[in-house]
């Protein structure tokens, strides 16, 4: 078994073994004409339950021919230009090609004595994003697993720096549209479940903040603590940004944390024409960022940044056998004493190659390029009657439904809506995503595929209209 080893002596084998993972991934890659075979749960389930992982095969390329029928065949592939669901980008090849360094090397970034330069590296690439955000020389930060985890992070910090008496009196304020993980976080964080005070938005979806005064007022007023708000830098749901330059005066004037959640929208850091959307992130006590969403890196790449690198002390603990407490004196750089995490991947390695090869512009233009491709594609939503768009897009996304001619029960076209999604997705032919807007049942492009044209956008439209008219038809069937 010690020939499964990466090592000295099995490098030839490590050489073999991964050039023919990666030409069986390659040859998928280019055959791969939509993004998804349709698969069920129930056709695919019985195949992957029925394997004995008692039994193994003993052979690189038995298991490979396996993966190709258990996965790689039925994959959701995001690098094909009609799925247009989720939060999800193409990678760039600079970054796959450090994944494959990081996880051979398989560096830990928790300790200096584990990691080396790798701890220089992620420190640089911190310090290049703080300077992108304009966040001041005091800055600093910690990659994380997702933007889940960053703003987690970001609010222990702000809870902390509250210093309040009582848990009970913290408040959170953030956008009705806000990600969900920050009620996850205030759950996590021993908040009551009043603790997220949430904003009403505008047409635009973003946050109100004659609403947002309101309530921090409101707050003071009763006797509670205004620990933090929450600004979104890209919504999930809209792609909305909200008024980042007015939101950090109220937070200046109410004394509270300032938390940008720029997970979607940090892409525009590297913009070559819309970096002005997020001004006001610069005066933000601290931003969280997703570089495995608009800066096209595999997962997971994400950051948390703050303006003061003293903030981070609430994630430090000191343990003897790890990070004592005399390395601080010593002036080793541990970046466990910063992150929630104890072992943590080299994630930073990914992003390091994909600027070392392309450049931020490289990046920026790539971002650009989706900020387009979401306004032509609004003009085409708004230019046919068969669909209603809610809002423009400030970033990539566009939420719509189907509108059909002749029926007018809203639970219906609800109905029409959910089978139209259902049925694309079986089909394989494209992927969209479905959201809630006002209790109504919407659809969703997330565009994050320089790739996708707007006769992609069209055609998936045609199908979207198509499945729902074959619904609304059978339905009406089914009424006679």
């Amino acid at each position: 078994m010690r020939s499964h080893l990466l090592n000295d002596t099995t490098a030839e084998q490590y050489r073999r073994s991964v050039t023919e993972g990666v030409e069986r991934v390659a040859a998928k890659l280019a055959a791969t004409d939509r993004p998804f075979t349709g698969v069920s749960v129930d056709a695919l389930a019985p195949r992957i339950d029925e394997i004995d992982l008692d039994q193994p095969l003993h052979d690189t390329t038995a298991v490979l021919d396996e993966l190709e029928e258990v996965y790689l065949r039925d994959a959701v592939y995001f690098h094909h230009p009609r799925y247009l669901a989720h939060l999800n980008c193409p990678v760039v090849i600079p970054a796959v090609l450090g994944e494959a360094v990081l996880s051979a090397v398989n560096s830990s970034l928790d300790t200096w004595d584990q990691s080396a330069g790798g701890t220089l590296i992620e420190r640089k690439l911190i310090d290049w994003t703080t300077e992108r955000i304009g966040l001041g020389p005091a800055a600093d930060g910690v990659f994380t697993s997702g933007g889940t985890q960053s703003n987690l992070q970001a609010l222990l910090l702000a809870r902390e720096e509250a210093k309040s008496d009582s848990l009970a009196k913290l408040r959170i304020f953030a956008s009705e549209v806000s990600h969900f993980s920050v009620k996850k976080s205030a759950k996590l964080l021993g908040l009551g479940q009043d603790a997220v005070v949430s904003i009403p938005v505008d047409h635009d979806k973003r946050m109100q903040t004659v609403a947002l005064a309101r309530e921090l007022e409101r707050c003071t007023k009763d006797g509670l603590v205004p620990m933090a708000v929450v600004a979104t830098a890209g919504t999930t749901d809209f792609g909305s940004i909200d008024p980042l330059p007015e939101i950090a005066g109220l937070c200046e004037q109410f004394g509270t944390w300032m938390h940008v959640d720029a997970a979607y929208g940090c892409g525009l850091l590297a913009s070559l024409k819309h970096r002005d959307r997020i001004a006001g992130i610069e005066r933000a006590d601290s931003v969280t960022v997703d570089y495995h969403k608009s800066f096209f890196q595999p997962v997971s790449s994400s950051a948390v940044l703050v303006r003061d690198a003293a903030t981070l002390r609430h994630a430090t603990y000191h343990a003897e056998y790890l990070n004592p407490r005399r390395m601080v004196q010593e002036r080793i750089p541990n970046q466990v004493d910063k992150s929630l995490q104890t072992t943590r991947r080299f994630d930073a390695l990914k992003l390091w190659m994909t600027l070392r090869t392309m450049g931020a512009d490289g990046i920026g233009q790539l971002f650009d390029e989706v900020c387009e491709l979401a306004r032509e594609g609004w003009k085409l939503l708004a230019a046919d009657p068969r669909f209603d768009v809610v809002v423009e897009p400030s970033l990539s996304t566009l939420v719509f439904r189907y509108i059909p001619a002749n029926v007018t029960d809203p639970a219906e076209i609800d109905r029409a809506n959910l089978y139209a999604r259902k049925a694309l997705f079986a089909s394989g032919d494209a992927i969209v995503a479905g959201t809630k807007v006002a209790g109504r049942h919407y659809l969703k492009f997330t565009l994050l595929n320089p790739e996708t044209q707007a006769s992609d956008i069209a055609a998936v439209l045609d199908l979207i209209a198509g499945h729902a008219e074959q619904y609304l038809g059978e339905s009406l069937d089914r009424a006679s």
